[in-house]
């Protein structure tokens, strides 16, 4: 439970700071305008980088790269989980007109539901999960090369 209480906190700490972004978005009614989604994953690779650096920091002679990488995929998909929730509510019974204005912004003639729309939120913030975890592990793993590293 201790290797796992570090990326559930920073999970749900960027969950909060993504909720509070999309509300703010929400207020000056650019929520609608999926290029502000982008933000998205500076927010959760900075908290992924975050969590792994602090993991690293609290034990370095137990740190690899396997247990980084688990960190970082621990966190990001509390953070995408929480997040996807949120999403789905928001969607569905606070703002119910918010699917259909998102829908006409991107212009695509799609026809999709919450599911869908709440299943493409959730695969993103995977796919963020995953790349961000990559790009931190490969500045925090332990190089074989450089014996300084630790």
């Amino acid at each position: 439970m201790k290797k796992t209480a570090l990326p559930i906190r920073f999970g749900l700490v960027i969950s909060a700071v993504l909720i509070a972004y999309f509300l703010i978005l929400a207020l000056f009614h650019k929520h609608i305008n999926p290029v502000f989604s982008f933000f998205n994953a500076v927010i959760t690779a900075f908290g992924i980088f975050e969590t792994v650096r602090l993991s690293k920091l609290e034990n370095p002679e137990a740190f690899s790269y396997g247990e980084g990488f688990k960190t970082g995929i621990i966190t990001g998909f509390v953070a995408t989980l929480v997040f996807t929730v949120f999403f789905l509510f928001y969607a569905t019974e606070f703002n119910t007109d918010f699917l259909p204005e998102l829908l006409a912004t991107i212009k695509g003639g799609f026809d999709a539901d919450a599911g869908m729309i709440s299943f493409v939120v959730f695969v993103m913030g995977l796919a963020t999960t995953v790349i961000a975890t990559l790009v931190a592990m490969q500045y925090f793993k332990n190089s074989k090369n450089i014996s300084q590293n630790k």
